[in-house]
């Protein structure tokens, strides 16, 4: 009995997982972003033209680390990093930046 509950459940239980993960930033307005702010560290952009200073990875390796979940990149931005300047984005802009990373996975 227990295992048929379980198999009649577990396509719910998949689908509430997935949906906490859905993106709720507009990925336009993180590119803007990450151009204007953060091009300094990182490679955020195919077309980048300004170079880096530093050992920063670029987004698309943020992006391609299977660690890098909404989730997991929300706790991140949220954080001080003594190697990251102390970020002050706002929910809004956390979200943008968030889903345009999660775009170039």
């Amino acid at each position: 009995m227990r295992a048929f509950l379980l198999l009649v459940l577990m396509p719910s239980l998949l689908s509430t997982a997935a949906a906490a993960e859905e993106l709720i930033g507009d990925a336009v307005a993180g590119a803007k972003l990450a151009e204007q702010d953060c091009t300094a560290c990182h490679v955020v952009a195919a077309d980048q033209t300004r170079q880096p200073v530093g050992d920063a990875p670029s987004f698309f390796e943020a992006a391609a680390d299977p660690a890098a979940t909404a989730l997991g990149l929300r706790a991140f931005l949220q954080t001080s990093h003594p190697t990251m300047p102390n970020l002050k984005l706002t929910p809004e802009e956390t979200d943008d930046i968030i889903a345009y990373i999660m775009t170039l996975k």
